[in-house]
């Protein structure tokens, strides 16, 4: 089982200047093997599907890919002797990180999903670089030993547990500084509890009135931290559109607006974490209905929706879940929010109407703790029946 724990750095100017050197060598390498992928594309297709019988082909070349790209580091390194100063392993990973854009703008992901174009990567625009293995016990107090790095001073809020084991460092290049995450490596897997033996579940339903509520009736508000933040954001959005492109004023405007749009992301991740601790705290089992996110960030709601955070919030809660043996089951939201949760019929609704009361059962409830119940009861292997009125 993996899991990552983020450290913010303390670094000397000599260590910052060192970083930025790495990141703008990877970045123009980066750029190079994404070029050389679209020669051999731009070369070795045909734009129609059909061609004379006399017509003349290139000289085609063998597709390039993380195996032959690999083999040219050490032709680098001795064409540009600079490269040298980077660590093997992180400029293999510059390799991986090019054919991985690759395979997905053609093959997709795991699910098939396909990514757009892969860009070239403009200044400052390539923030972080991998070292892909370390040594046995990199981390001694708050010093972090990194190969052919040196040893870098960290914020060491949170120890490591005993028995992970360090296996990559990530440094990356944000808007208040810089952070490295280590990911970790625990080969002790919880036992899952079984669905029979489960002692306390509960179902919720995510909403944009409250972030959820509990098919207790209890419910958690909603913080809308960006439209909180939202004066104070176009105030400076404003600064910088008033300065001049690539003056120091502009650039200056640039990190304040950084810093704060990560303020606003860093207090959601942790209203999140918090949330979902509080949930697993008290719950053997979470059931959550399996939202189409991506579907409703183009409607009407995208502003509430990006500001409530489901699918970061779900998948912190899904991991922490997995790692303590317990519980998160997703179910169709199909009638979640039709159906009665006391005799399991149909009682049709509009969007306004925020009172469940069935006619055929008398049961009365508010909508969204009436779709809790249902979401749970689908969870636990009680199917609500949708029967219409």
């Amino acid at each position: 089982m993996r899991s990552a724990y983020q450290y913010r750095l303390r670094l000397s100017k000599s260590q910052v200047t060192k970083i930025e050197k790495w990141l703008d060598m990877l970045r123009h390498q980066y750029n190079y093997l994404l070029a050389d992928r679209f020669n051999w594309y731009e070369q070795n297709r045909c734009s129609i599907n059909s061609c004379p019988l006399v017509c003349y082909l290139p000289e085609l070349r063998n597709n390039p890919d993380y195996f032959s790209q690999k083999r040219t580091l050490p032709q680098l390194k001795k064409d540009r002797p600079w490269y040298g100063e980077i660590h093997a392993h992180v400029l293999q990973d510059c390799v991986k990180r090019a054919d991985l854009a690759f395979k997905r703008f053609f093959k997709g992901d795991s699910n098939g999903k396909k990514s757009g174009r892969p860009r070239f990567k403009g200044e400052n625009r390539y923030r972080s670089f991998t070292f892909p293995s370390l040594s046995q016990n990199p981390i001694n107090g708050n010093i972090l030993t990194l190969p052919k790095f040196g040893q870098v001073k960290m914020i060491y809020h949170r120890s490591i547990p005993e028995g992970l084991k360090v296996k990559t460092a990530t440094i990356t290049r944000k808007a208040d500084g810089y952070y490295v995450t280590l990911s970790t490596q625990d080969d002790s897997v919880p036992e899952i509890i079984p669905v029979d033996s489960v002692i306390n579940p509960i179902g919720i339903d995510m909403g944009l009135k409250s972030f959820l509520i509990k098919s207790d009736g209890t419910e958690v508000p909603i913080p809308q931290y960006y439209r909180k933040a939202q004066k104070r954001l176009k105030k400076i959005q404003k600064a910088l559109s008033r300065s001049k492109k690539g003056s120091n004023n502009r650039k200056k405007a640039v990190l304040k607006l950084g810093k704060a749009h990560k303020k606003v992301a860093d207090t959601r991740k942790d209203f999140h974490f918090k949330t979902a601790k509080e949930l697993l705290t008290s719950h053997d089992l979470v059931a959550h209905e399996k939202l189409n996110i991506k579907g409703l960030a183009k409607t009407k709601m995208a502003k509430s929706v990006l500001d409530a955070g489901w699918g970061q919030f779900l998948s912190i809660l899904s991991v922490k879940a997995l790692n303590a043996g317990l519980i998160t089951k997703a179910v169709n939201p199909r009638n979640t929010s039709q159906n009665c949760s006391n005799c399991g019929k149909k009682v049709s609704k509009k969007l306004k109407d925020r009172i469940h009361s069935c006619p055929h059962c008398g049961y009365v409830a508010d909508r969204d703790v009436n779709a809790a119940i249902n979401i749970l009861n689908l969870a636990v292997g009680h199917p609500v029946r949708s029967k219409a009125v």
